[in-house]
């Protein structure tokens, strides 16, 4: 009888962005458990933060970051945070975003709106990208993935998202930087993927999610019928970052209930 296959990253130290709450903090909790040394971002939610961290092992094994990411310096900021405190870097997963959740029409869509969604869910994703990359490169080799990345975009990505072009645009640059990083680094060993969730139960969507009539239409284009639980997002992150993937590199991982094919 073989062993049970076990997803883990025993021995690999991860950076996960926006990981207090939501998607992220359903990720630090299944990289942990997976053995992985972690240390994620958050920007306000402090007692969450400190929580998930004790919870967790304290902040040798999980390590909470206060940091803002609007700009590239802010992502680079990160990533060396991590390193000074965790020492290497073998995984990056950029979760972090924003989704403005009023409507808002191209025609009077301020300028502000559209450079504050683009730096935040964008420009600091460069920052971020950039440094954990140099770093990667610069640790020894081993005799697995010198590193991984994983890009969380979203369903808007690929169909376009009606009265939120500002959000749809910055996660679809995503789409293209996950290919991008992938031809140029996979023969260097460092993979780079992407999830694509679609509706999700989180802080962030809860309040579209519980309007009934913005809800019911929703849900009624995921043939599944339902949003996701964040930990069928995470698990996805978690595979990604696994030697059963060791063969996908520069893909877009749809999650999302079937919704794109029907939308």
């Amino acid at each position: 009888m073989h062993s049970a296959p076990t997803l883990s990253l025993a021995g690999r130290t991860a950076l996960i962005t926006g990981g207090s709450r939501g998607i992220g903090a359903a990720t630090v909790r299944l990289f942990r458990q997976a053995g992985a040394r972690v240390a994620f971002s958050y920007q306000s939610a402090t007692d969450q933060a400190q929580a998930l961290s004790t919870e967790l092992g304290g902040p040798t094994l999980c390590l909470p970051i206060q940091q803002s990411l609007a700009t590239p310096q802010d992502g680079q900021t990160l990533v060396a945070a991590t390193v000074a405190a965790l020492g290497s870097l073998d995984i990056l997963v950029v979760n972090h975003g924003v989704w403005p959740s009023h409507d808002q029409p191209i025609a009077t869509m301020s300028s502000a709106q559209w450079r504050s969604t683009l730096a935040i869910n964008l420009d600091s994703a460069f920052g971020l990208v950039q440094s954990a990359v140099a770093q990667m490169q610069s640790q020894p080799a081993n005799t697995g993935p010198r590193g991984h990345i994983v890009l969380v975009a979203s369903t808007a990505a690929q169909r376009g998202e009606a009265f939120h072009a500002d959000y749809a645009a910055s996660k679809g640059a995503l789409l293209s930087l996950t290919k991008s990083l992938s031809s140029e680094l996979a023969a260097t060993g460092i993979y780079c993927n992407c999830v694509a969730p679609g509706w999700v139960a989180t802080e962030m969507s809860a309040a579209t999610l519980n309007d009934p009539e913005i809800s019911t239409k929703a849900l009624s284009l995921i043939p599944l019928g339902r949003p996701a639980h964040v930990d069928e997002i995470a698990g996805p992150i978690l595979f990604l970052c696994t030697p059963y993937a060791g063969f996908i590199s520069g893909e877009i991982f749809n999650v999302n209930g079937g919704a794109v094919l029907v939308g």
